[in-house]
């Protein structure tokens, strides 16, 4: 299989933050802005893979800056990396003042999806080819986060086992 170029799954949203995608705080839902997140994802994901996907982990949200209401949010997304079923995506997300035209990074995204043939199993992909700085540097450190998604994920499967609920007569 060839590589794909970073660009092939890059996507990019905008909304603007209205009051009811606000808290009491007058700033955006961080779930409305996780929606924001997975839907735009997943659309770098099929756009690397030709293929349906499954979101498989979203392995960090990190919200630096507020969202305020007025404001408007803007996404940007793309493949990192691959492995043989699984792609790595990052989000980032800047807010701008529309009456200044200031724009901040406000949250950063990791996220990992599977490619599904037609009848829902994993299925291969092409590797992912960084050209920028920047999609060299998330592609050379993303081993380092798939590496700590594997040992989270054994902690996930043994801390199902501890807290499942069981029968009051097993």
């Amino acid at each position: 299989m060839e590589g794909k170029y970073v660009n092939q799954s890059r996507a990019v949203k905008s909304a603007h933050v209205l009051p009811q995608d606000t808290n009491n705080h007058g700033t955006m839902f961080g779930g409305k802005l996780m929606s924001y997140i997975d839907d735009i994802a997943a659309i770098s994901a099929m756009r690397h893979a030709r293929k349906p996907v499954v979101t498989a982990s979203t392995d960090s949200v990190d919200f630096l800056q507020p969202i305020k209401e007025g404001s408007s949010v803007c996404l940007e997304s793309f493949v990192t990396y691959t492995h043989k079923t699984s792609m790595e995506v990052f989000v980032k997300i800047t807010t701008e003042d529309l009456m200044t035209g200031e724009r901040v990074l406000c949250t950063t995204s990791f996220l990992t999806f599977v490619a599904l043939t037609d009848d829902g199993k994993p299925t291969e992909i092409e590797s992912v080819i960084p050209q920028t700085d920047e999609e060299v540097m998330l592609h050379e450190s993303a081993p380092t986060r798939r590496e700590a998604r594997r040992v989270r994920r054994v902690d996930s499967k043994r801390f199902a086992e501890t807290f499942t609920v069981k029968k009051p007569w097993e």
